[in-house]
């Protein structure tokens, strides 16, 4: 039988993660008020995938999950980043 061992994630660890998040954040909101063009939605987008592996990975604690369920987690993003992708195709081309 596969013994679970609990993890505990310290609260240093945690404010570092929770202060990175405020970083992010404060650089999507520059990213909003330079003139980047087309190229605004890719770096707003680049940061949210970033805020959103830390979440992903520290809160709910994917990292320390198995193998398995990380192979579907990462299917299952890519799927959406699919649908994401054909629906700003759909939007562009109009």
């Amino acid at each position: 039988m596969d013994q679970h061992q609990p993890h505990i994630v310290s609260n240093t660890k945690l404010i570092g993660i929770w202060l990175a998040l405020l970083v992010l954040t404060a650089l999507t909101v520059a990213i909003t008020r330079v003139e980047l063009g087309g190229y605004k939605v890719v770096g707003a987008l680049t940061v949210a995938c970033a805020k959103a592996g830390l979440v992903i990975a520290v809160f709910m604690h994917m990292k320390y999950e198995g193998v398995l369920l990380r192979w579907l987690l990462f299917l299952t993003l890519v799927t959406l980043a699919i649908f994401i992708g054909f629906t700003f195709f759909d939007v562009l081309y109009r």
